[in-house]
């Protein structure tokens, strides 16, 4: 980072840091979206004429008002963020050491309405965990069976009336998983038919009684970066009005195509809200 870049950065910090102050507006998910394609712009890097490499590992820092918020949308935003980052890097021929992950984190020392994003190159691929999200709320299955439903001793325990004691019982070995109804008394769905047993896969939805239980892989955040981890941190961005995505750097590779990530698990793609990622 060349000093006209610190300087630049510098002037950023201090105009967003007033206008948060002063208009106090939160984050908005497609702010987040902007700053990541700027952080792969930013660090993108020429390594040879058909080869550059960008960032994929990026923690997005916000105020805990602002991350309540955005974590409420669940794994659904996370997911989206890593498809903009996939999409962006695809556009500009970048090539990513491993697979893309987005981390929205709190952060006290950041004002409502900043965001700070980490950009790093994390080499390897992501450890992704199965979850179970119940009302908004993140359940880390773990190896073997947990069984759901109205019972103290459920490892997922909901409050669903229609809800037998023991409900439903979730299989996951690692890298598969069933779904097997216990021989409930109102059953259990997914599309609206009842099942007796069926395979998870990524954006699976069973609904018992009211009750949804969304089945996703999300990435684990217990790893640590690889040897050619450079963390750069972006000046706070702020928020005070509608933002309007960034526009695109012109491409620094050859016109031949750089090879594809590794691809993440497919999921259902859930929607935010399509106006956030209109232009995108």
């Amino acid at each position: 980072m060349g000093i006209l870049d610190n300087v630049e950065r510098g002037l950023e910090r201090a105009v967003n840091g007033a206008f948060a102050r002063t208009f106090r507006s939160g984050v908005q998910p497609v702010e987040i979206a902007s700053a990541l394609k700027r952080e792969l712009d930013i660090g993108a890097v020429i390594v040879d004429r058909d080869r550059v490499l960008a960032p994929n590992r990026f923690v997005a820092r916000v105020s805990p008002k602002d991350a309540a918020r955005l974590q409420g949308m669940g794994e659904t935003l996370e997911r989206e963020l890593r498809g903009v980052v996939l999409k962006h890097a695809s556009t500009q021929h970048y090539q990513l050491l491993g697979e893309p992950d987005v981390e929205i984190r709190s952060d006290d020392s950041v004002t409502t309405g900043v965001l700070v994003v980490e950009a790093s190159q994390v080499e390897g691929a992501v450890d992704w965990v199965a979850v179970i999200e119940v009302d908004g709320v993140r359940h880390e299955l773990s190896r073997g069976t947990t069984t759901v439903g109205r019972g103290s001793d459920c490892g997922i325990r909901i409050t669903d009336n229609a809800a037998s004691r023991k409900h439903l019982e979730l299989i996951w070995d690692g890298s598969a998983g069933i779904a097997r109804d216990l021989g409930s008394t109102n059953g259990s769905k997914i599309d609206g038919q009842r099942f007796r047993e069926a395979a998870l896969a990524p954006g699976i939805v069973i609904t018992i009684g009211q009750t949804s239980l969304v089945f996703q892989l999300a990435p684990g955040r217990s790893r640590k970066a690889a040897a050619k981890a450079r963390p750069q941190a972006s000046a706070p961005t702020t928020v005070h009005q509608s933002a309007k995505p960034a526009s695109k750097a012109p491409s620094r590779a050859a016109s031949k195509p750089a090879s594809k990530p590794e691809e993440m698990p497919s999921a259902a793609a859930d929607s935010i809200d399509q106006d956030f990622w209109r232009g995108l």
